[in-house]
């Protein structure tokens, strides 16, 4: 038996969005239902090289599969300029549930990227206005992309505004997607206003102020994963619906850390966990909402589901490169 191999372009090409937006809605649920193991974020800290690691192990049952398997991350914010390197760069093995086998090695670069946008998805599906169709972006990078990708597949957008303080960066996005939708580059104040927000920037001091956001505007915070960060006004979060994708991870690294750990924000303060609104235990959006916010850290169950994706895609069209890992001989 081999293990596939499969690198960023092999990745990509199996990520069809709705594929993974639908795993990664079943991700949420078995975690909400309690059929899913994951134990925290593990790190390994290397202040001499400026970086550190993260291993994000999870096991989920769904209604009709199963899959386990481990990312293994990095950050190295040196690397760009130094090493010609990317910050970030992750591996995923996924292995099947019953033997243990790794039935795949694969670049979680991409993966991240894909189920990223994908949890911002869900989320949006369940608490924005079903006639969503303005988008704000604040924050251009590689990130910004698939969140248009993804919400773009449960929302009618065609409007977006995207915000960032490197023109080039807005440049290129711009051009990657005018062909599809009518972007313009815009203040954060502009972006704010539209009927779905994501924001995806690494900034300490919040940049969405209260009296920025849209009455009615659903915002996916996907930015901030590690302590400290912390995008959108106190004020916002309190006026909120705010929906979180775990509280442990969130309480301590998510957007909700700074606020929470001051004792500005409360356990009462939040709505619930994704996972409840889509088993159902809580309801999404409804007429008497006004702002909602997804504060989303990244699970490692939503790797796992997008690994799922991966794979059945990959054995289906016969795509990556098979080779002999485990060398045990076994057929």
């Amino acid at each position: 038996m081999d293990t596939l191999l499969l690198n960023q372009d092999a990745v990509d090409e199996n990520t069809q969005m709705p594929d993974v937006i639908r795993a990664v809605e079943d991700a949420f649920a078995a975690y909400a239902r309690g059929d899913a193991q994951m134990p925290a974020k593990s790190y390994i800290d290397l202040p001499q090289y400026n970086g550190d690691f993260r291993s994000m192990p999870a096991y989920l049952e769904a209604d009709d599969w199963d899959a386990a398997g481990i990312k293994w991350v990095n950050v190295h914010p040196d690397n760009p300029e130094n090493f010609d390197l990317p910050t970030v760069m992750g591996t995923m093995v996924y292995s099947n549930p019953e033997t243990a086998f790794p039935l795949a090695i694969m670049d979680g670069t991409e993966l991240t990227m894909k189920r990223t946008g994908a949890a911002a998805a869900v989320a949006t599906d369940y608490l924005a206005v079903d006639d969503a169709t303005t988008m704000g972006i604040i924050g251009a990078g590689v990130q910004s992309y698939t969140q248009l990708e993804a919400i773009s597949e449960v929302r009618p957008i065609s409007e977006v505004v995207v915000s960032d303080l490197d023109e080039e960066r807005v440049a290129d996005f711009i051009e990657y997607f005018e062909d599809d939708f009518e972007v313009r580059a815009g203040s954060i104040e502009e972006a704010a206003q539209c009927d779905v927000l994501s924001t995806v920037t690494p900034v300490e001091d919040p940049i969405v102020t209260r009296e920025a956001i849209g009455e009615h505007t659903h915002v996916n915070a996907m930015g901030a994963d590690a302590e400290g960060k912390h995008e959108l006004a106190d004020e916002i979060l309190l006026d909120a619906k705010l929906v979180i994708d775990d509280h442990a991870q969130t309480t301590h690294s998510g957007e909700i850390n700074v606020p929470y750990h001051e004792g500005v924000l409360t356990d009462d303060d939040i709505y619930g966990e994704v996972g409840d609104i889509v088993v159902a235990d809580l309801e999404g959006r409804t007429d008497e909402d006004g702002i909602t916010v997804f504060d989303s850290t990244g699970l490692a169950i939503q790797d796992v589901a997008a690994a799922h994706v991966v794979y059945e895609h990959a054995d289906e069209n016969d795509n990556g490169y098979p080779f002999d890992l485990i060398g045990t001989g076994t057929q």
